[in-house]
Parts: C-alpha cells; structure tokens; sequence
C-alpha cells in the first residue's frame, strides 16, 4: 500500500507541474497602450522592455511604434532568444543576466516570436 501511495503521489505531482506549465505558456491579453510608442509592461520593466524570467517573457504582448528599439534583458539562469516566427527580427543569444535590443518592424502587424531554445516560449509584438 506505501508504494501506492507514493506512485499516486507522484501522479498527482506530475499533474500539478504539468497544468502549471502550460498556465505559464498560454498567451497574454494585455497588449493595450496609449499614445502609441509605449507598450504595455510589468511593473518591474521599462517602457518597449520584454524581461525574461523564469523561462517566460514578460509582457507576454508588447506594442511599439514602427521601428522603435526594443531592449531584451535576460534575467534568467539560462541562455533565451527572442526570434521572431516570420525571422524579421532575432537577437540571437542573450546570456543569464544579459541585454539586447532590436528594431521593431516598420510595418504595423503583429508578429509572434519565441525563444529558438526553449520553443515553449512564446510572446507577440505589436506594431501600430
């Protein structure tokens, strides 16, 4: 009955990081701004910032202006990308601790990126 228990156990441990991961890959919502060259962001991040922590991208849905200069800081223990799906951007490796930037697409669309990595990571950029 112990070795029951413990492989129930570990069924339901499974379970659990299995749902948290995947409620930690789905998409953002908040990609609303004002004033156009401002994205939206978390409260430790700047203004066209995208952090990386915990293997996630924060915000998970930035919007800029045509061609604004996006910074990418690495905040976490591993090496992450931001490559965008259609390759119009990517700032190839950013170490643990790290920052990059790019240049935002002049034409307005979304474009979805991910880290070319770690593919499970995934945000939006929108440019408007």
């Amino acid at each position: 009955m112990t070795r029951r228990r413990i492989s129930l156990l570990g069924v339901l441990v499974s379970v659990v990081c299995a749902a948290l991961l995947i409620a930690g890959c789905g998409s953002g919502s908040g990609s609303s701004s004002s004033g156009g060259s401002t994205g939206s962001s978390s409260s430790s991040s700047a203004p066209n910032t995208i952090v990386i922590k915990s293997f996630m991208f924060s915000p998970m849905s930035l919007s800029v202006s045509p061609g604004a200069t996006v910074t990418v800081k690495n905040e976490d223990s591993a090496t992450h990308t931001v490559t965008a799906s259609d390759k119009s951007f990517d700032t190839g490796d950013v170490a643990p601790g790290g920052t990059k930037t790019f240049t935002a697409p002049k034409k307005a669309g979304s474009y979805s990126y991910i880290c070319s990595i770690h593919n499970y990571m995934q945000g939006t950029l929108t440019v408007k």
